[in-house]
């Protein structure tokens, strides 16, 4: 008797969103009374459990609602210090920029970080990562620029590559993200460090290059010379773009290739243009632009015009201290006006598209054996707008990460 070829089978769930619409109904791939099975880390079976095989293990999974692991792809995870002062300073209307040029916000962090030894930011990052996890995530993309320096930011790229982490991590540099106190008088001396001597050393240990382009950061001369440098050395290009101000980042990221442009609070019809044309998935952080209480991107506007939008935390300690991408994807549909599949797609599949990852977000035969499978609050169909409808909160049933369950819980919400 051979030994069954399916190593995890997960049947029972009310529906399964497989973010193929190939595979089942609409835009998100509905299948009711669905069934996936895993094989060596890979999906090896998809469809109706009526029809699903034998397998080594079977997980009984009643009243959940199953999507491919879901993927923050923006956020500033690792850090040390904290900014509630800082909160209190926005409290009173105090504008973000007065507060980085007073040495506060990003700089601040940057000291606490670097005066942090390995070990308490690998705890801190672990610990939130955990969190994540819990909710269902299982690829977190992770930022340095909390170090600009040389020593620092590719420490901080060691840590993120070496872990272990409890899942996925996609390592940034961003060493692009605020020129550091020590070199306020001659920036450029700050951009030729970069060029010439870290961004070498990144590119071995980080999978994309990122810049912060606005005012009071990175001109845009100064953002395309980075991202050329990083991108030039196999990295994907990455760009913080249009939030505080105009500045033709978006526009320019189309043009460079990049996988994706991000904030886009101003972003103006000719960068929308752009992006459509060359694919360069728009990142939507409503997390942030609650905090800093901005007005919306032309959300709507973008995806009329052929942008497909990434939706995530912008998870940091100042501006968007909210590791919840189950909460970011319900403020995209308060705030942005996206509807719940565009959200539910915004945490998956172009999530994953923003990483430069295209084979993750989605559920396809042998694809990555990445699920979460959640439980509707108390009294709730199991349905997945029940899910987006309901702000916080969330805990997974189970999550499984390269088809090992990595997260399980027998019951509660």
């Amino acid at each position: 008797m051979t030994s069954p070829q399916v190593e995890l089978l997960i049947v029972g769930m009310e529906e399964l969103h497989t973010m193929d619409p190939a595979r089942g109904e609409g835009p998100t791939g509905r299948i009711h009374d669905a069934a996936v099975g895993f094989t060596g880390g890979r999906v090896s079976y998809l469809g109706p459990a009526a029809t699903a095989p034998e397998a080594a293990r079977r997980v009984s999974a009643p009243g959940t609602i199953g999507l491919p692991g879901l993927i923050d792809c923006h956020t500033h995870s690792l850090y040390a210090g904290d900014r509630a002062a800082e909160f209190r300073r926005r409290l009173n209307g105090e504008p973000y920029t007065s507060i980085l040029e007073s040495g506060g916000g990003i700089l601040s962090t940057v000291r606490a970080t670097r005066a942090a030894s390995d070990e308490t930011l690998a705890e801190r990052l672990h610990a939130r990562l955990s969190a994540m996890l819990r909710q269902g995530v299982t690829t977190v993309e992770v930022k340095t620029g909390y170090a600009l320096d040389e020593e620092h930011e590719l420490r901080c790229l060691r840590l993120l590559r070496e872990g272990p982490w409890p899942q996925r991590v996609v390592p940034t540099y961003l060493g692009a993200h605020a020129i550091p106190a020590e070199f306020r008088q001659d920036r450029e001396a700050y951009v030729q460090l970069m060029l010439q001597r870290v961004l070498p050393q990144a590119a071995e240990l980080a999978e994309a290059v990122d810049v912060y382009c606005d005012r009071g950061a990175f001109t845009l001369e100064e953002t395309r010379r980075v991202l050329e440098a990083g991108m030039s050395r196999g990295l994907v290009g990455r760009v913080h773009a249009e939030q505080v101000d105009y500045t033709g980042a978006a526009a320019l990221a189309a043009s460079l290739g990049c996988a994706s442009a991000d904030h886009l609070e101003r972003i103006d019809a000719a960068g929308i243009a752009a992006m459509a044309q060359a694919g360069t998935i728009g990142g939507m952080l409503p997390t942030a632009m609650l905090y800093m209480r901005d007005t919306a991107p032309p959300a709507r506007q973008m995806i009329e015009a052929g942008v497909r939008l990434a939706v995530a935390t912008d998870y940091n300690p100042g501006s968007a201290p909210c590791p919840d991408l189950w909460t970011a994807a319900t403020l995209s549909c308060l705030l942005m006006g996206l509807t719940v599949e565009e959200a539910l797609l915004g945490v998956t599949r172009h999530a994953g598209l923003a990483l430069g990852r295209p084979e993750l977000g989605w559920l396809t035969i042998g694809g990555p054996g990445d699920l979460c499978l959640m439980r509707p609050p108390p009294g709730a169909p199991a349905r997945a707008e029940t899910l987006v409808q309901h702000m916080g909160g969330h805990r997974a049933a189970l999550v499984a990460r390269e088809g090992r369950v990595v997260v399980e819980v027998v019951s509660g919400w």
